[in-house]
């Protein structure tokens, strides 16, 4: 039976954890938990090793877990929280000797585009990130990835949708504030969950903990984790004391193999 590991590359929100100018008492806080880089995870199962998204850190995270090879990147959706490091893939070209292949829905490649227009213009200049783009035309069905089967997962951003991804007994989410049912039965029942818990107060586009919690409970993971934390959720420790427990507030450089 094939083993998966993930790695929380980051597991904070768009503004990271600290944030700047803030004096709270997450902020402000000694304990490493509480350092929290932008949302990202690295998923390894056969040989493979995906990243899922590249957010503006993404650079720094491969420098600290000695990632010298990546053979894919999953992305979420588009906003720069979740995409702005792909510039650094040319790092990965220059080491591998190969492009790197992307797989995003056709909104996602609009952004790519537009944003990193050099990367994709006709003359390229010597240099610039060498990539292949697959599209995600439908969240209906898995797709290959160097042979890991991945199955997307839909979910709603505010009006946004946005993708989760299944890898083996694997489930990870984020960026959502909803979800059906009819999704929830794609991962019901895994090993593990991940699931974007913003903060306590309602949000607009995001998961409150006790959101969260509600998903985990519809969908009756072995253990879950909690991702895409603001300095708002409170400190590492006293929000990890008063979950259930199977569930975790995750933290920058967990990893975790099933």
């Amino acid at each position: 039976m094939s083993e998966t590991e993930l790695t929380f590359l980051g597991t904070g929100t768009s503004q990271g954890v600290p944030i700047i100018g803030c004096g709270c008492e997450v902020c402000t806080s000694a304990d490493p938990h509480d350092k929290r880089l932008r949302s990202s995870v690295l998923v390894e199962r056969d040989g493979v090793r995906i990243v899922i998204d590249t957010g503006p850190d993404f650079r720094y995270q491969m420098l600290r877990e000695h990632v010298s090879r990546i053979d894919a990147i999953l992305y979420t959706h588009g906003h720069m929280d979740h995409v702005g490091g792909m510039d650094d893939v040319r790092a990965f070209n220059y080491v591998m000797r190969r492009p790197v292949d992307i797989y995003c829905e056709p909104r996602v490649r609009k952004t790519l585009e537009r944003v990193f227009d050099y990367a994709f213009a006709e003359q390229k200049y010597p240099g610039v990130p060498e990539v292949v783009l697959h599209p995600i035309l439908s969240d209906a069905e898995a797709f290959n990835v160097h042979g890991v089967s991945v199955m997307p997962v839909r979910g709603m951003h505010y009006r946004l949708p946005v993708l989760g991804y299944r890898i083996g007994d694997i489930c990870y989410l984020t960026d959502m504030n909803a979800i059906d049912e009819s999704q929830i039965d794609k991962f019901r029942g895994v090993e593990v969950l991940v699931v974007n818990a913003l903060r306590r107060e309602k949000h607009i586009s995001h998961f409150t903990l006790d959101e969260a919690l509600a998903v985990i409970a519809r969908a009756k993971p072995k253990r879950a984790y909690l991702t895409h934390i603001s300095h708002q959720l409170g400190r590492y420790e006293e929000v990890r004391r008063e979950l259930p427990e199977n569930v975790f507030p995750a933290y920058d450089g967990l990893k975790i193999k099933v």
